[in-house]
C-alpha cells in the first residue's frame, strides 16, 4: 500500500449551524444539558438563559448563527475529533468583564479559551492540526493577533476533557509568552501567549 492511500486527511472548519452536530460529537456526545457546552467561560448565566430559553445547547446553537463562529472543529478523515473555542475577545463577555484577564495593550485580539480533543483520539497529534486550523480561520477573518491563556505545569496535565493547554503546546503553534494573568488552572498561573498575524 503506497503512502498516498494511507495518508490522513485533516480539515478544520468554523462551527456554523450546519456543523453544530459535529461540535456536539466532540464536546457533549450524549447531549446532556448539565454537561459542558463550552459556555461557562464565555457568557454570564443570564445571557445563556436569554439566548437558549433555558437550554444551554440551544444557547450555543444561537452563537453558531452569528457573524463569527464561536470556534472551530477539526476532522480526521471526515470524523470530528477536536474543538477550539476561538473568537474576537470583544465577543466573549466574560473575558471583557474579567478582572483576572487584563488586556496587555489595545490590539483587538482574538482569544482561545478552550481546547477539547474527542475521547479515543487523544495523544494522536490532533491539537497541532486544531490550533493550525484555528489560527488560519482567525487570520481569514482579519484578526491581527490571537491570544491563549495556558499554564506551564511541571508535569502532565489532566487532559481527560477540556483544557486550557500548556505553554509548550502553544509555542509549537507559533505563540510566544507576553504576560501572566491573575487567573489559575491546575493550581498554576495562566499565561498570556500571543501569535501575531499578517503584518502585525
Amino acid at each position: 500500500m503506497n503512502a498516498s492511500s494511507t495518508a490522513v486527511r485533516w480539515e478544520t472548519h468554523p462551527v456554523t449551524e450546519d456543523r453544530f452536530d459535529d461540535f456536539a460529537a466532540v464536546v457533549n456526545t450524549n447531549r446532556r444539558e448539565t454537561h459542558c457546552w463550552c459556555l461557562s467561560h464565555r457568557l454570564p448565566a443570564r445571557e445563556i438563559k436569554e439566548l437558549g430559553g433555558g437550554s444551554r445547547e440551544q444557547a450555543m446553537r444561537c452563537l453558531t448563527r452569528r457573524e463569527h463562529a464561536p470556534g472551530v472543529v477539526t476532522y480526521r478523515d471526515g470524523v470530528p475529533v477536536g474543538w477550539c473555542s476561538i473568537s474576537p475577545r470583544t465577543e466573549i463577555p466574560l473575558m471583557v468583564a474579567s478582572k483576572k484577564y487584563h488586556p496587555i495593550d489595545d490590539v483587538p485580539v482574538w482569544s482561545i479559551i478552550c481546547v477539547v480533543v474527542r475521547g479515543g483520539h487523544r495523544r494522536q497529534g490532533v491539537t497541532g492540526h486544531l490550533l493550525d486550523g484555528a489560527v488560519r480561520y482567525a487570520e481569514e477573518q482579519g484578526a491581527p493577533a490571537i491570544e491563549a491563556y495556558p499554564v506551564d505545569p511541571p508535569g502532565r496535565m489532566d487532559l481527560t476533557m477540556a483544557f486550557v493547554g500548556t505553554k509548550a503546546m502553544f509555542e509549537r503553534a507559533g505563540f510566544r509568552q507576553v504576560g501572566v494573568t491573575d487567573a489559575v488552572a491546575s493550581k498554576m498561573p495562566r499565561l498570556v501567549m500571543r501569535r501575531d498575524l499578517g503584518s502585525g
